[in-house]
């Protein structure tokens, strides 16, 4: 016998807000205020609850979540494969499983329009549990906008305890958003969070870590011990910027988080390795094949005279602007997006579609920045001054 735990914000982490819908509650990792200065692809990216799980301490063996998903396919291209919910036991991953029916948004990446095909909810099932006290994880899919319907049990379900960890936010692009990665527990920076010990409120959100005034204010506004940006692959393939606005909107955005937290470890780290923008500006160009999506540099090398951005350029006036401002900052720090994806890695492990990395490099960023970040020499580190 199943018996309904109401889901209360006390069992949800990782989302900024919980905004109420007709059927139940869907989270957002962005706050309303955002949302309503952002455009289309901010406010589908933010919708997908990378980082967002259900926590909560039981006995049961059988545990059911209602949802209603939300999948995102393209015209003309093999559709996406459905969203994993991870099921973490006392630490450890015990279950996946995946969604059913939902909403369906499909893109036409040639034109811009989208058609959206309402759904009805599905349930997610995991059974076979330990009958035994247990914390309970339910991470939700990175890749699909979720609303949490309801949560069954065959024993009672208690919001866990506070257990004194540090929270750690994080904000960057597509890559930190999980592209590719295997499932929500093996994007990079969950891979991280687990490595550092670390509780993770991930503002990572696809084709959208431009620099925005408003997701500097989300920062400032948010609870976090400790917080990380990851910036520039989204202002090159947007071609958004040039050097004389880049930097002062850089600088703006530190201004801005050090407003809420003006001692809290701050760490800015550059793009990691992509050889089509490394000296050659965006846009980032896609084509098409049956193979999927590709990406190749729109731009011409010989534009960053004239101030055009390449991550080339971009990492070195990262460097230089932490390096000036940690002068009077000293809890600003910067980590070389190369030392967790380089050249070399590159190589061995290509990007699938030059722009993205795949699962496996998801794995090894995650470790890398852990043993960056986190390790008795990082800034994030618990030994830090």
């Amino acid at each position: 016998m199943l018996t309904s735990t109401p889901i209360t914000p006390d069992l949800v982490r990782g989302a900024l807000e919980l905004e109420p819908t007709e059927q139940g509650l869907r989270p957002h990792r962005f706050p309303a205020s955002a949302r309503a200065q952002a455009d289309g692809q901010l406010a589908m990216a933010e919708a997908q609850p990378s980082g967002v799980r259900l926590v909560f301490r039981t006995k049961a063996t059988v545990i059911e979540l209602d949802t209603i998903r939300t999948t995102v396919t393209y015209v003309g291209l093999p559709g996406r494969p459905d969203g994993i919910y991870d099921l973490v036991v006392d630490g450890r991953l015990a279950r996946q499983a995946t969604g059913s029916a939902g909403h369906v948004l499909e893109i036409d990446m040639a034109t811009g329009e989208a058609d959206f095909r309402a759904g009805q909810a599905g349930t997610v099932r995991f059974e076979g549990l330990a009958d035994t006290a247990k914390d309970v994880e339910i991470w939700l899919p990175w890749n699909e906008a979720t609303e949490l319907v309801a949560l069954r049990t065959d024993a009672p379900a208690e919001p866990l305890p506070d257990n004194g960890r540090r929270v750690w936010l994080h904000h960057g692009s597509s890559i930190s958003h999980g592209s590719n990665a295997a499932s929500p527990t093996t994007t990079w920076p969950a891979v991280a969070a687990v490595g550092g010990g670390v509780k993770l409120v991930n503002l990572g959100v696809g084709g959208s870590a431009l620099v925005d005034p408003y997701t500097a204010r989300v920062i400032r506004d948010a609870r976090a011990d400790l917080i990380s940006v990851k910036l520039g692959i989204n202002v090159v393939n947007h071609d958004a910027m040039r050097l004389r606005v880049f930097g002062p909107a850089v600088h703006g955005f530190i201004d801005t988080i050090r407003e809420g937290h003006p001692e809290t470890p701050l760490l800015v780290v550059s793009p990691i390795c992509c050889p089509i923008h490394e000296d050659t500006p965006g846009p980032s160009a896609p084509s098409f094949d049956e193979n999927g999506i590709h990406f190749a540099a729109g731009g011409d090398p010989a534009d960053v005279r004239a101030g055009k951005l390449t991550l080339s350029v971009i990492r070195d006036e990262l460097a230089r602007i932490v390096q000036a401002r940690a002068k009077d900052d000293p809890n600003l720090y910067y980590l070389d997006g190369l030392e967790l994806y380089g050249p070399d890695d590159y190589a061995e492990n290509p990007l699938p579609d030059e722009l993205h990395p795949d699962a496996a490099t998801q794995r090894l960023i995650g470790r890398r920045f852990a043993a960056r970040a986190f390790g008795a020499a990082g800034p994030f580190s618990i030994y830090s001054p």
